[in-house]
């Protein structure tokens, strides 16, 4: 964003040659042409104590405490530098220039109604400045507001014509609100008026391959990478286009060269193994993906495809162990006890490959006959490939991947929905008052420890809590197949919740989801049943979509800064419907209205439904039931921030960390303090 910021410095001369009056007292000419030389030869901090020995004496030096916030902004001290335009403009209320530079600053920040409040300032003193026009339509474009983006270019444009970065800015503009034929137009005339410039090129170039226009994209990257042979991006996308052509050699050859300018991006290095298993280099490809997993060791598809190379190889015990990884973390998926099943017949273990048949057939008819949504018979389909390519920005729904690229990938997830489940028996806990409880909800709690006590395999019971779904990983998944076990037939509306919580939790999704519909039949007016049926058909999605590489509880608060990169990334993308879980939530919210609970997860399921404000008055309400529900707060100010009222969204994150969530203060540096 630092290119949108370019005017910055070209307007900085535009203020310090106004001399009057100002220049004319004692001393006062030498601070500031100091203190201006110490800026133009980046060197803020002694510009930064010039300016403090004027300032000291003359606190009414409105141009001293301008230069001074110009040299706090490029330090990256953001709110010292907002402080100084700030005293600059109540000494001198009719200063454009600071107005427009508080502005530039507050949008760095992500306060972007307060820097469009100070644009309107600056541009009714001084409506002929162009570079008024620049400025604001970054702001506009950072806070998605495309259409007046646009407007602002536009009016910049007519004034410099001959702007490549205006040119890109609207171009990227264009794309956002779908216009490529615009986008298109502009990024053509960045090329013509620059044509040593590399950027304009890649973005016409991520337009064209995003429009299958290979041959096209292919000439632009190339041109871009002649001029600058540096940018991984370019190297990436390229090989994308060959690949669409049929020229896997060469995107090999490309894949190797973004490799080398960005050996931390994982993606590219499965990528690389899906082509150079397609093109039977397996021992290569086995390589890749033995680098993908040993960053990512949660994901499904690396070990079921890499155990289909290891087929090719001969190495069939080697698949065998993949599969039975990718059975671990996905039980549901019936491909990978199919293919076992044939390797273990192979190795004349026929028993076993007769078991493992059975589960996968099981598994097919139950997705069939209990879930109508295609999305989750997707992983059932016994035709189904999983060697697609992921775009450059892909991610592969799991937390592992956030280290992948680097410590500067780390994204930011939604707190999870909640649920009932079980943890170990704690005698050691006390009253804690930001804990929330509720006698009726205590009541159906303990309903479900007496069941439970007499279920669990060394009869010392569990505590039943309402819980976000990761917080069990204190439960070995041993003791939880045990009690799932012994709890064969049930009969009562608490042994078939235990038996929906238990294979929820062993991810036996479609089997969870039917003994949850037992205990509905037999309770229905538990809002508990239909809190948690609704919370594990969310789990569910969100499981999925991880397989597929569509993060869809990573959606929140995570921008694509170029949408052409996004246009590919989302070409083929499933659209997931959460609508039965958001309808299991409401009827809990119905039968259950003081739960505060049940609204958080509505919150969660319209928020990844699309629905922002939808999802901020759920978690309004949530919040009003319960004003000590950190995760509320939290998830809260993740959708304020993401419609950009950047402001709130932080002061709720602040009383999510004060709550006790030390997550919220993580994203309060990422997101609060932009760029700092």
């Amino acid at each position: 964003m630092k290119k949108f910021l370019a005017a910055l410095f070209l307007l900085l001369s535009v203020c310090l040659h106004g001399g009057g009056e100002v220049f004319a007292q004692l001393n006062k000419p030498y601070f500031f042409y100091k203190g201006r030389e110490l800026i133009v030869a980046g060197d803020y901090r002694e510009a930064i104590e010039m300016l403090n020995l004027l300032l000291r004496t003359e606190t009414k030096e409105y141009e001293g405490y301008f230069l001074r916030g110009v040299a706090k902004y490029n330090l990256d001290d953001l709110p010292g530098a907002e402080a100084d335009f700030t005293s600059a403009i109540a000494v001198n209320p009719v200063y454009t220039m600071a107005y427009q530079y508080r502005a530039i600053t507050r949008s760095r920040m992500g306060n972007y109604n307060d820097a469009l409040r100070d644009y309107q300032y600056a541009v009714e003193l001084r409506p002929n400045m162009p570079a008024m026009y620049y400025s604001r339509g970054v702001t506009y474009f950072l806070s998605q507001q495309f259409e007046k983006a646009v407007a602002d270019f536009s009016r910049y444009l007519r004034s410099t014509p001959s702007d490549v970065n205006a040119l890109t800015n609207r171009g990227t503009c264009y794309l956002y609100l779908k216009d490529t034929v615009q986008a298109y137009a502009d990024f053509n005339r960045a090329v013509e008026i620059n044509p040593y410039e590399a950027d304009g090129y890649v973005r016409r170039g991520l337009l064209e391959v995003a429009q299958n226009r290979n041959e096209e994209g292919i000439r632009d990257l190339t041109k871009a990478l002649s001029i600058d042979s540096t940018q991984s991006v370019a190297y990436f996308y390229r090989a994308y286009a060959y690949v669409n052509e049929s020229q896997p050699m060469r995107a090999l050859a490309d894949f190797d060269r973004a490799i080398c300018y960005d050996s931390t991006n994982s993606v590219t290095y499965f990528n690389r193994a899906i082509l150079r298993s397609q093109i039977g280099d397996y021992n290569r490809a086995i390589e890749d993906y033995d680098r993908v997993a040993m960053y990512n060791p949660g994901n499904v598809l690396v070990f079921y495809n890499r155990a289909s190379v290891k087929i090719q190889v001969g190495d069939y015990r080697g698949a065998i162990e993949d599969y039975t990884r990718a059975i671990e973390l996905y039980p549901d998926f019936a491909n990978a006890y199919l293919f076992r099943s044939q390797l273990k017949a192979a190795l004349r273990d026929f028993r076993g490959a007769e078991a493992d048949r059975r589960i996968a057939e099981t598994k097919i008819e139950e997705y069939r006959r209990k879930l109508s949504d295609s999305t989750f018979t997707s992983f059932a389909d016994t035709s189904r490939q999983f060697d697609k390519l992921l775009s450059f920005d892909a991610d592969f729904g799991n937390n592992e991947l956030r280290s992948m690229r680097g410590d500067v990938r780390r994204e930011v997830r939604l707190m999870p929905v909640l649920r009932v489940s079980f943890m170990a028996k704690d005698t050691a806990r006390v009253y804690n008052p930001r804990e929330y409880r509720n006698a009726r909800l205590d009541g159906y709690l303990a309903e479900l420890a007496a069941t439970g006590t007499g279920k669990s395999a060394d009869g010392a019971g569990f505590r039943f809590e309402m819980t976000g779904i990761p917080a069990l990983n204190e439960l070995p998944e041993d003791s939880v197949a045990a009690w799932d076990a012994a709890n064969g037939m049930p009969v009562s509306w608490e042994d078939n919740f235990l038996k929906g919580v238990t294979q929820t939790l062993l991810r036996q999704y479609a089997s969870g989801l039917s003994y949850y519909r037992r205990a509905g039949r037999v309770a229905d007016d538990n809002p508990l049943v239909y809190l948690n049926r609704g919370a594990a058909q969310a789990e569910m999605i969100e499981f999925i979509a991880s397989l597929e590489g569509n993060n869809v509880m990573q959606q929140v608060a995570v921008h694509t800064d170029d949408p052409a990169a996004r246009l590919l990334q989302t070409q083929g993308r499933k659209t997931y419907d959460y609508s039965e879980a958001i309808a299991d939530t409401r009827r809990a919210a119905l039968l259950m209205p003081e739960l505060p609970q049940t609204y958080y997860n509505l919150g969660n399921m319209l928020c990844l439904s699309g629905d922002l404000p939808g999802a901020f008055e759920q978690y309004t309400r949530a919040i009003e039931r319960f004003p000590y529900f950190a995760e509320a707060y939290y998830n809260r100010g993740l959708v304020q921030i993401f419609m950009q009222d950047t402001q709130k969204g932080c002061l709720d994150l602040s009383k999510a960390g004060e709550l006790g969530l030390a997550e919220a203060y993580e994203v309060l540096k990422r997101y609060c303090i932009k760029n700092r």
